[in-house]
């Protein structure tokens, strides 16, 4: 919840610009609802994609205050992350709302950015593997391996969102490791090599390099840093060690 219609223009325009020209990598922004018809129009003949924070299940009807993936779609959207730590913490989001989410954005064509992450208490326990296991298991109940393509998996530790800490390349790339190997014990397929495991926890320009030379992250899920276009456009132009 960053940004009012002006600041977003203003952030948008700068990271189009720094950008431009730099194809290789994937980047999407997810800014507010309140902005995202605007924006699209703004990237229009960029290479940068939008995405929504979230998306109910239900198409239509009598769901006062909630946005369907029709009507993300027709704002120009072609992600949505599902099942951020914060909508879990603060709005409740379970496993089977996750689940209904992605069901529901595939439904409209839709990419889903599906985050998992341990609290700190879990990886204290000693039970970060199994916990992000299981939240994998059920985002994505119910699906075939022919969809994985389209879905991106967002590691965040809910212990390092916008506190500073930031997991370890090493820890990261064991809980990225075991992701992967699960999704080919759920669906065995080749499509799963086509699906992308990215990272997100204080994700900055001073780590992005170490974090990306892992060979399972795939990617960065940019919290704070994507509030400032060169701090974001140098995360965008990371270089593997």
């Amino acid at each position: 919840m960053n940004t009012d219609l002006n600041q977003g223009v203003d952030l948008v325009l700068r990271l189009r610009d720094l950008v431009k020209g730099h194809t290789q990598v994937d980047c999407v922004i997810a800014p507010p609802f309140t902005a995202i018809h605007h924006l699209s129009h703004l990237l229009a003949d960029s290479h940068i994609d939008l995405s929504a924070q979230d998306i109910f299940w239900e198409k239509n009807g009598a769901y006062t205050g909630e946005i369907s993936g029709e009507m993300l779609v027709s704002v120009g959207c072609k992600y949505v992350i599902i099942g951020h730590s914060e909508r879990r913490q603060f709005f409740g989001d379970t496993d089977e709302a996750v689940n209904k989410k992605v069901l529901a954005a595939l439904r409209h064509g839709l990419k889903p950015i599906v985050c998992v992450g341990e609290s700190l208490e879990d990886r204290e326990k000693g039970k970060t593997l199994s916990k992000v296991r299981s939240q994998v298991t059920k985002a994505l109940a119910g699906l075939s391996g022919s969809v994985m393509r389209e879905i991106t998996i967002a590691y965040e530790p809910i212990w390092a969102i916008g506190t500073g800490r930031t997991a370890s390349p090493q820890q990261a790339e064991e809980v990225h490791n075991s992701i992967r190997e699960l999704l080919y014990e759920l669906f065995d397929t080749e499509a799963v090599r086509d699906g992308r495991i990215i990272y997100g926890g204080s994700v900055k320009s001073d780590n992005i390099d170490e974090l990306m030379a892992q060979p399972n992250i795939d990617g960065a899920l940019v919290g704070g840093a994507s509030l400032k276009a060169e701090e974001f456009a140098r995360i965008v132009k990371f270089q593997p060690l």
